[in-house]
């Protein structure tokens, strides 16, 4: 069933963004109007993870993606206005000799040995997010927003790819489960987006924490990236 589900949910994104794709290479049937209303952007993100367990390290790029619809609403003629939409983010936190370890009662991060060879570990958290925001939109192309978003968290899974830390064989060990126990099923928090033009800076400072309180490490990520925002 989880299977089924991530499929249709992986199926739905690959969907969206290529109707998004279609959206802006289309232009010819975008009128000038529709081009103030509606906001597509597609960016690529890292984030910077805290309350990280001591002993365990984390690598300096955690790259992720981000996904944006929203729709414009100005204020009059003024360069001020509000937006709504929907959205969809990728993050991943990479640690280094490490593993992740799920049970019904906590979810944890395990130091392994120094003898264990480890290419890849990694918590994937996909989320589908409604964004909103107030901006302004200069003449000369500038652009400001800040604003806040929620996010619903789809089947997350983690991966490991490396020596067996089970039984100490270094024949290439490859894991990839989803029944990840303990986890928040939202995310919130504010967020900060700076542009001229089609290229934009973005922020993310999340409110909410990864694992449930008191049954996983206290984390909670900082986002930064850039957007291609052609509308």
């Amino acid at each position: 069933m989880k299977k089924s589900l991530f499929a249709v949910t992986r199926a739905m994104l690959l969907v969206t963004i290529l109707c998004l794709l279609v959206q802006v290479s289309d232009a010819q049937i975008v009128n000038e109007q529709t081009r103030n209303k509606i906001t597509v952007g597609i960016g690529l993100t890292t984030d910077i993870w805290n309350n990280v367990p001591d002993g365990i390290d984390t690598r300096v790029i955690n790259q992720g993606f981000q996904s944006v619809l929203m729709y414009n609403v100005p204020f009059g003629k003024s360069p001020l206005g509000f937006s709504a939409g929907v959205g969809f983010r990728a993050q991943n936190l990479f640690i280094k000799d490490a593993v992740f370890q799920s049970t019904k009662d906590s979810t944890y991060i395990q130091a392994l040995d120094d003898s264990i060879s480890v290419t890849r570990s990694k918590l994937t958290l996909p989320y589908l997010e409604v964004p909103i925001e107030f901006f302004y939109k200069g003449k000369t192309g500038l652009t400001i927003a800040a604003g806040f978003k929620v996010g619903y968290l789809l089947p997350a899974h983690i991966k490991y790819v490396g020596d067996n830390y089970e039984t100490g064989s270094t024949l290439r060990y490859r894991v990839k489960y989803r029944n990840i126990q303990n986890m928040e099923t939202f995310s919130y928090g504010p967020t900060l987006r700076v542009g001229y033009k089609w290229i934009h800076a973005f922020g993310y400072y999340s409110l909410s924490n990864i694992f449930t309180k008191d049954k996983g490490p206290d984390l909670y990520p900082i986002t930064v990236g850039i957007m291609i925002m052609p509308y």
